[in-house]
């Protein structure tokens, strides 16, 4: 009979420790994710850029063609839809979305036009030919082009299947987090 109440005390024992532990590893992760995202570190799952490690350096003047970026898109309908095509990934912007990554071709005043690719005051994009369909074989509606707005930029990724402003359009550059800094990175 002790047998018996020794082994479930120990049972109980052994659950409560791994319960235990279980919380303790928790409150690890949640704290290096939340350490490294106010740290300004974010991981890049996607192949729009290099995978890896990435960070977001402060940009202290206003952003310009060339420059890598992180971003926040705005709450916006074709952002809506790109979360619902699963385009966008769930983050810590605003609009509940992961920031992108993206190269600003273009800021305010600035002619864009969309054919087959991108040109930028009568110069064209490389690698901006436009894709009609996505990977499940719907669909891709371009930007119609035109002149970036005051305090917006266009952004670019030379992956062909980046959904960026070939897409979208230009966004407003408040929206801009920071330069985008490579720490620990794999281009495939």
């Amino acid at each position: 009979m002790t047998a018996q109440v020794s082994a479930r005390r120990m049972g109980g024992a052994q659950r409560s420790n791994a319960v235990a532990l279980l919380l303790v590893a928790a409150f690890i992760v949640g704290g290096s994710v939340a350490a490294a995202i106010i740290g300004g570190y974010r991981i890049n799952l996607t192949p729009s850029e290099p995978l890896g490690l990435w960070r977001i350096v402060a940009l202290d003047r206003s952003a310009s063609a060339g420059d890598l970026v992180f971003i926040c898109p705005p709450q916006m309908p074709v952002m809506r839809e790109a979360r619902e095509r699963g385009y966008l990934r769930s983050g810590t912007c605003p609009s509940a979305v992961a920031p992108l990554i993206k190269t600003v071709i273009a800021v305010a005043g600035q002619q864009v036009e969309i054919g087959a690719g991108v040109t930028i005051d009568g110069r064209r994009v490389a690698f901006s030919a436009l894709a009609e369909r996505d990977g499940k074989g719907r669909p891709m509606k371009p930007y119609r082009g035109g002149i970036v707005p005051e305090e917006s930029v266009f952004l670019h990724s030379p992956f062909r299947g980046s959904y960026d402003s070939r897409y979208f359009g230009p966004l407003p550059a408040s929206g801009i987090l920071g330069l985008a800094q490579q720490v620990l990175t794999y281009a495939p």
